[in-house]
C-alpha cells in the first residue's frame, strides 16, 4: 500500500477502463476487483475520460466509485475536467446546432465529437448522475506546490486571474444553455503546447505566477507528441520548461502506456 502522504496523477484514459484499473493496481492504488486499496494516499485524475476508447462511461463510474471508497479510507481521489468532457457534454446538449459565425464546414459539437473519436455508446449511457458529476468538476486545482490542470495552455486565464474565478467561469459555461459559451470553453481547452516552445519557461512562469505553485502537471498533449518518442517507447512522464511543467499523457489511445505518476519530486 502507498504511504499516507503519497500523491499520484493519471490522465487521458480515453475510455480504456480496464487498462486504467490495471495501471492503478500495479501502483497499489486499487485491488484486483478495481476497488480502492490506496489507504490515505491521493490520486488526481486529470480529465479526458471519454472518446477514442470503448467505455468512457465505465471510466467515469470507476472514478466516481473510487472517490467514495478513498474518502471512506481516509484517502482522496480528485478529478478534473478535460476538453473531451466539454465535448461530450456539448454533444449531449447541442448536437449538430451550428456555431454562430462558423464558416465552410459549419462547425458543431456533433462534427467535433465525431472527428475526435466520440463513441455513441457513451452518449447512450450517460445518466443524470454522470452529467451532474461532470458539470461540477473543477478545471484547475493546486495541490501542495503542483498546479494541476488538463490542458497545457494559458487559455484558462481567459476566465479569470484566480482558481476560484476560473472554475466558476468554466462551470457556468457547462450549466448554462449557451452554445457560444460552451463552444468557447471547448475551443480554449483544446489549445495546447504553451510550455513546449522557446518561450515555454516564461509561459509556465506566467501561469504559475497567476495561479500559484512551482510546477504545472498536465495531460492533453501526449508525451510522444511533445518529444517525438514513439508511443510504445514512452515509459515515464516528461519534465520540461526548466522543470516547471510535467506532461503525464502517455498516449494510451495510440498504443502508449497508462501512466500513474508519483508527484513527489
Amino acid at each position: 500500500m502507498p504511504t499516507s502522504s503519497a500523491r499520484y496523477a493519471i490522465s487521458d484514459v480515453h475510455g480504456h477502463r480496464d487498462q486504467m484499473l490495471a495501471a492503478l493496481a500495479t501502483a497499489g492504488l486499487v485491488d484486483g476487483e478495481g476497488d480502492w486499496a490506496g489507504g490515505e494516499a491521493s490520486l488526481w485524475c486529470l480529465g479526458d475520460f471519454f472518446d477514442r476508447g470503448p467505455d468512457g462511461v465505465g471510466v467515469v463510474e470507476a472514478v466516481m466509485r473510487l472517490q467514495t471508497q478513498a474518502q471512506e479510507a481516509g484517502g482522496h481521489v480528485g478529478a478534473l475536467l478535460g476538453n473531451h468532457e466539454v465535448l461530450a457534454l456539448g454533444m449531449r446538449d447541442f448536437r449538430d446546432a451550428p456555431v454562430a459565425g462558423g464558416v465552410a464546414e459549419r462547425p458543431s459539437f456533433a462534427n467535433s465529437w465525431l472527428i475526435n473519436g466520440g463513441q455513441p455508446q457513451d452518449q447512450d449511457r450517460l445518466q443524470p448522475a454522470h452529467l451532474d458529476w461532470l458539470r461540477a468538476l473543477p478545471a484547475v486545482v493546486r495541490d501542495d506546490d503542483d498546479l494541476l490542470l488538463h490542458s497545457d495552455t494559458l487559455a484558462y486565464l481567459e476566465w479569470g486571474a484566480g482558481l476560484e474565478e476560473i472554475n466558476a467561469g468554466v462551470r457556468a459555461s457547462l450549466t448554462e444553455d449557451d452554445l457560444t459559451a460552451r463552444w468557447t470553453c471547448w475551443a480554449r481547452m483544446t489549445t495546447r503546447f504553451a510550455f513546449n516552445g522557446p518561450e515555454g519557461e516564461q509561459e509556465a512562469d506566467a501561469l504559475l505566477g497567476a495561479l500559484g505553485g512551482t510546477r504545472i502537471v498536465h495531460g492533453h498533449s501526449p508525451i510522444t507528441v511533445l518529444t517525438g518518442v514513439p508511443p510504445h517507447a514512452v515509459t515515464e512522464p516528461y519534465s520540461y520548461a526548466g522543470g516547471r511543467a510535467l506532461g503525464i499523457d502517455g498516449g494510451l489511445f495510440a498504443g502508449g502506456p497508462c501512466l500513474v505518476v508519483p508527484l513527489e519530486r
